[in-house]
């Protein structure tokens, strides 16, 4: 069993500019996501990262002319960032071995590391602090890659196994998300609707984790898997109330990745005003 993670949680989790705040105070996300086939996970993570409020993002991908049209303010060269974001829209079979060894750079670096989609490979044996955004059928990838049986019925459980055997924070995506330390402690997020089940929704998803991770780290460069683990549950909190949110405003009707992602604001300020 794990805990229900709720809206106080988020609040608790959650921290406002204040004047005294600069873009580098707020948090810098770096990004390396999309590929020549999957160009929008770009795009919409680095939307995603923007609308969930951080300071910077920088993006080092192959979507960068897209980025740039959807998102102006986003900076595409080099520079200092606080966390990263690797693996959406990419595919481990055609990534170039040039890209794939700077992935490994940062999965071998000093800042934490929100892993998703092709890059989920690469975090076993890794040494970054790390957090991966598996669903089901990467997690069961991924328990096998770790030498761990199948996981069963038990969703909790094989979420702390992984996260035990890995010596990461995981994300194990669905209707009832599961966010788990290497320590034992999990929470169940069920913020959502189940319209969230269509294409790039992940991206948005990961994309909100980067952006928390981000700040929570440029309060705390040092803060360990806990913490991350419940920045990452917030953010599946966020990212549930924002589908919710976009779905209520079309009438209760179905809502695409972007919809979710422009929506993050407000689930932001809704969990902002409980503190």
């Amino acid at each position: 069993m794990a805990g229900l993670w709720i809206p106080e949680d988020t609040a608790r989790v959650l921290r406002k500019p204040t004047a005294a705040d600069d873009k580098y105070s707020r948090g810098v996300l770096g990004v390396r996501t999309g590929s020549a086939q999957y160009p929008g996970a770009a795009v919409l993570g680095v939307e995603a990262a923007w609308r969930t409020g951080l300071g910077m993002v920088r993006y080092l991908g192959a979507a960068r002319d897209l980025v740039l049209q959807r998102r102006p303010e986003t900076v595409t060269v080099d520079g200092r960032v606080q966390a990263w974001l690797i693996g959406s829209g990419t595919d481990a079979a055609t990534r170039p071995a040039a890209e794939t060894s700077a992935l490994r750079d940062l999965l071998a670096g000093d800042l934490p590391v929100v892993v998703d989609a092709g890059a989920l490979g690469l975090a076993v044996g890794a040494t970054a602090r790390r957090i991966v955004t598996p669903h089901d059928r990467e997690h069961a990838r991924l328990r096998q890659e770790l030498g761990l049986a199948p996981s069963g019925g038990d969703r909790v459980q094989a979420a702390r196994e992984t996260a035990a055997a890995l010596g990461a924070v995981i994300v194990l995506k669905g209707a009832r998300t599961i966010v788990a330390d290497p320590h034992g402690w999990a929470t169940t997020v069920e913020s959502g609707t189940a319209w969230l089940a269509t294409a790039g929704t992940g991206d948005v998803l990961a994309g909100a984790v980067g952006a928390l991770v981000a700040g929570a780290a440029a309060d705390d460069p040092a803060i360990d898997a806990h913490g991350l683990a419940r920045v990452a549950a917030s953010a599946a909190w966020l990212h549930g109330r924002a589908g919710a949110l976009a779905s209520a405003a079309r009438g209760g009707g179905p809502i695409t990745a972007l919809d979710v992602a422009e929506a993050l604001p407000r689930a932001v300020a809704e969990a902002l005003a409980i503190a």
